[in-house]
């Protein structure tokens, strides 16, 4: 008999390519991760120590459409590799990094970009902007024992089959190990945690009615509708 004084909430989880189910522990964001992307908003692309903020695990969304959010007229696409940890642990050596790593995916970071500006401007958290329903939309994961570690290759965005963003993984400030590195400085990793890697330069709106194609190189395309 269950001591729980509630219902017990679902376990978040995100589908695996070819069957199965991962789950999520915690979602990690590094902001501003391709020099491109941080002089479009307005910062200096020179390597400074990187930072995180997260979305919450039930953020993450397979369904394929994203339902624009309330009290906001101004949401953005972000394109970003997913990085899901099998293992961690504290002060993890950049040389073991990948040793941690189950697979990858595709996904979008949508940003609630009016309402993160606000609280940029009166210094508060960006959770507001960042960590709303259904703001991570997220491809299957493919296992990285299929698909190795992906350290470069073509990352894409297209709005109504226009392109908006373009890139390429090796233009990443901070490279995969070293992000799972530093964050284990701060933060115990564990199995289930997942890690939003950053999006490359030409984040834009979004409109209701809109069809957006994120895609990278070698993890296949990430297709989502906004209603």
């Amino acid at each position: 008999m269950s001591s729980y004084v509630i219902q017990t909430p679902p376990v978040v989880s995100i589908p695996v390519a070819g069957g199965g189910q991962f789950p999520v522990r915690r979602v990690y964001c590094i902001g501003r991760n391709y020099a491109a992307h941080a002089i479009e908003m307005g910062h200096d692309p020179n390597r400074e120590s990187p930072f995180f903020f997260q979305k919450n695990p039930d953020n993450l969304d397979p369904s394929g459409e994203f339902p624009y959010p309330a009290h906001s007229s101004d949401v953005h696409h972000e394109v970003e590799l997913v990085v899901a940890l099998k293992s961690g642990g504290t002060n993890i050596p950049v040389e073991n990094a990948l040793d941690h790593v189950w697979g990858y995916a595709v996904s979008l970071d949508m940003t609630r970009r009016d309402l993160q500006g606000e609280a940029k401007k009166l210094g508060r958290p960006w959770e507001i902007g960042k960590a709303f329903e259904r703001s991570g939309p997220v491809g299957a994961l493919k296992p990285a024992s299929e698909v190795g570690h992906p350290d470069h290759g073509r990352i894409e965005l297209k709005v109504n089959g226009e392109v908006k963003q373009e890139g390429d993984m090796n233009q990443m400030i901070w490279k995969v190990p070293e992000m799972i590195s530093y964050l284990s400085e701060y933060f115990e990793l564990a199995p289930g945690d997942i890690i939003m890697s950053g999006t490359p330069s030409g984040v834009g709106p979004v409109s209701k009615g809109d069809t957006m194609e994120a895609s990278i190189e070698g993890l296949g395309s990430l297709t989502v509708k906004v209603v």
